[in-house]
């Protein structure tokens, strides 16, 4: 497939489906007859053309997608999907159901005139004159390519639990625990495109970098997203990724090509992916120096290590606060997921915790992705009431009650406390 015929498909196939979905809105807001909106939806399938005009709240987001609010909480650049949302949509996040995290506004790029550049003294060449070497969209597509049902999660998932759970002040957008989400993704192994750009033996870090806008932080500009990986996992399981879900990815997801680095803090699968800078020293950037690092009293004061894998979470396909009728069977379902094993147990307590029953797992264990389960329960009693679920995977860690606190909020993995009324 051509740069220019890959494009055309994109952006075909993109916006017919934001133009279903906003018909589909505009129905439910309007009231048009459902008559009506299945000739207008059959009609943006066959291709005919609409004048589209975008929603308002579109066209001045910093986020490309519709994001109806029963599917999403919009946080500034980020958008936090509701887990209510995910009830019954099967095991890959639909691409117009999956998070966004964003540091400034969605890029609208071309795979046409797109290049990403690897350069730097980890190549082979005279020092001091290695010359950078260039690939394509095309020239991607054209290597060797690989799948890789992954979740990509936020670091700061959960951040809102340290103060709402534990009293803690923490630092950063308020996720609850919606920044996460698992997709098939497709593209080339970076090790194949370091070993074809020459890479040395004298290689240690690769650092990729974005192609959105700089970041700005307490008015002084750190540049554009980036963040080192040492190339033990460079050459393992990396993913120079250009499909999601069988599609091109989509703008907010990194169009035409994103890292995807799998079990990973989030900020490691840079999006929208220009360039690589690949070194024989060992790389810094604000981003594994200033962010992503723990800090508090817990931790050394000048910081931890740099974060590297994910942490256990749970969560309920099921809106915090819901009611729940008595003595009416229920099924309540959710997932877990871990960056460092397999889900291999997932108890739940219907009672805040008093008693604990083992949920129904339905997948394979797997790592670098979730588990779903589930657990019937009848209410018998009627009042507000706590549900939890703890998971626990294949290296035996098990989420504990109170997560450690740090400054910015990062890797929460306690037992979530989920609320709900039973009437």
């Amino acid at each position: 497939m051509s740069a220019d015929s890959s494009v055309t498909h994109h952006e075909t196939t993109y916006d017919r489906r934001r133009l279903r979905q906003w018909l589909a809105g505009q129905a439910r807001a309007d009231g048009v007859t459902r008559r009506r909106l299945l000739t207008l939806l059959a009609a943006t399938a066959a291709g005919t053309a609409f004048p589209v005009t975008a929603p308002a709240h579109a066209a001045d987001s910093p986020i490309v997608k519709p994001l109806p609010p029963e599917w999403f909480i919009q946080r500034g650049t980020n958008a936090e999907t509701r887990w209510e949302a995910l009830r019954g949509t099967g095991y890959h996040t639909p691409n117009e159901l999956f998070f966004v995290r964003n540091h400034s506004a969605t890029p609208v790029l071309d795979a046409a005139d797109w290049r990403l550049k690897l350069w730097g003294d980890g190549l082979r060449g005279t020092p001091g004159e290695e010359r950078p070497v260039e690939f394509g969209y095309d020239d991607l597509r054209a290597l060797p390519a690989v799948t890789r049902t992954a979740f990509v999660e936020c670091a700061g998932n959960g951040r809102s639990y340290y103060t709402t759970q534990q009293g803690d002040t923490v630092a950063g957008t308020p996720w609850t625990l919606g920044a996460v989400g698992v997709a098939r993704w497709r593209g080339v192994l970076l090790a194949d495109v370091l070993r074809r750009a020459g890479l040395s033996s004298y290689a240690v870090d690769v650092q990729p970098r974005g192609l959105d806008a700089e970041y700005v932080s307490g008015g002084e500009s750190l540049g554009r997203v980036r963040r080192p990986l040492p190339l033990a996992k460079a050459l393992n399981d990396v993913l120079l990724a250009y499909e999601m879900n069988g599609e091109p990815l989509p703008y907010d997801h990194g169009y035409p090509v994103r890292v995807l680095v799998p079990s990973w803090v989030g900020i490691a699968s840079i999006k929208w992916v220009g360039d690589i800078e690949v070194s024989a020293q060992p790389l810094f950037s604000p981003w594994n120096t200033t962010f992503y690092r723990l800090f508090g009293h817990a931790y050394p004061e000048d910081g931890s290590a740099p974060l590297t894998r994910q942490t256990i979470k749970s969560a309920f396909e099921l809106a915090s606060g819901a009611t729940i009728p008595a003595g009416v069977g229920q099924v309540l379902h959710g997932r877990s997921w871990s960056g460092a094993g397999a889900i291999t147990r997932v108890d739940v307590s219907t009672d805040g915790g008093t008693s604990w029953r083992p949920a129904r797992l339905h997948d394979r264990p797997r790592s670098g992705a979730w588990t779903r389960w589930s657990l019937s329960w009848t209410p018998d009693t009627s009042g507000a009431t706590h549900l939890l679920a703890r998971a626990t995977d294949t290296t035996g860690r098990t989420q504990p009650d109170t997560a450690i606190s740090n400054t910015q909020g990062y890797l929460f993995n306690a037992v979530v406390r989920h609320p709900v009324t039973v009437v």
